[in-house]
């Protein structure tokens, strides 16, 4: 699939674009129209969101296009400084990015990532060529770095650290956003979340694991990465 480039040009754009965010983080894609979008975001124009975006799809292109590319210049920044063989700097460098978002206090794209993956139906169009590139650097990174944990292990464990670490930044976002008291500070959450996320990776395999992982699904056990 092909992406816009660049995200709205123009500020009726970016607010179509950012309530359609709030949106589909609500209701999911199926679940919003884009005279709701339209309405919402306060144009008199009931045909605005296809004006400007064409339909649905074209509109969450724009959202991706509208975010990815910081999120993942940020994740290059970052990666360029790891130290080779820093677990914990090296989550650090691509989970960081999706925390400062959730700080950001700016739309809801994190909440709008999760109904995305909830979505049989709209997961193809979490397809992206360059986030997909930012995720095989990531696996590269990684794998090496937990050498006592089997493949297969090793690659579950990573993706679910991914989720994990999305779920909890979306509900910081939230919480965020409806004005929460009593929220860790930035520093905090984010440092506490990499020792839980290095601890996770590197935790030992149980006997009991061990025995269990026969019954795995024969492309799991046999993946090295993704």
């Amino acid at each position: 699939m092909t992406r816009p480039q660049a995200g709205p040009a123009t500020t009726t754009a970016q607010q179509l674009l950012l309530t359609a965010e709030r949106l589909f983080a609500e209701h999911g894609l199926g679940g919003v129209s884009l005279r709701q979008i339209a309405v919402e975001a306060g144009s008199a124009n009931n045909s605005a969101v296809a004006y400007h975006f064409g339909s649905k799809e074209g509109l969450v292109e724009a959202i991706f296009a509208y975010r990815l590319p910081q999120l993942l210049q940020r994740r290059e920044l970052l990666r360029a400084r790891v130290a080779p063989g820093d677990l914990r700097s090296r989550l650090e460098a691509h989970l960081l990015p999706v925390y400062e978002i959730a700080e950001s206090r700016e739309g809801a794209y994190l909440s709008f990532l999760e109904q995305l993956g909830r979505d049989a139906s709209s997961q193809p169009l979490l397809a992206n060529p360059e986030a997909e590139r930012s995720q095989a650097l990531f696996l590269a990174d990684v794998h090496p770095l937990l050498p006592d944990v089997d493949p297969w292990l090793r690659h579950l464990r990573i993706q679910q650290v991914q989720l994990l670490s999305l779920h909890t930044a979306a509900e910081r976002e939230r919480a965020l956003a409806a004005g929460q008291s009593g929220l860790l500070p930035f520093a905090l959450f984010v440092s506490t979340s990499l020792d839980a996320w290095v601890g996770y990776l590197t935790a030992p395999v149980s006997a009991e694991t061990q025995r269990f992982a026969g019954d795995a699904p024969t492309a799991l056990r046999t993946r090295r990465r993704r």
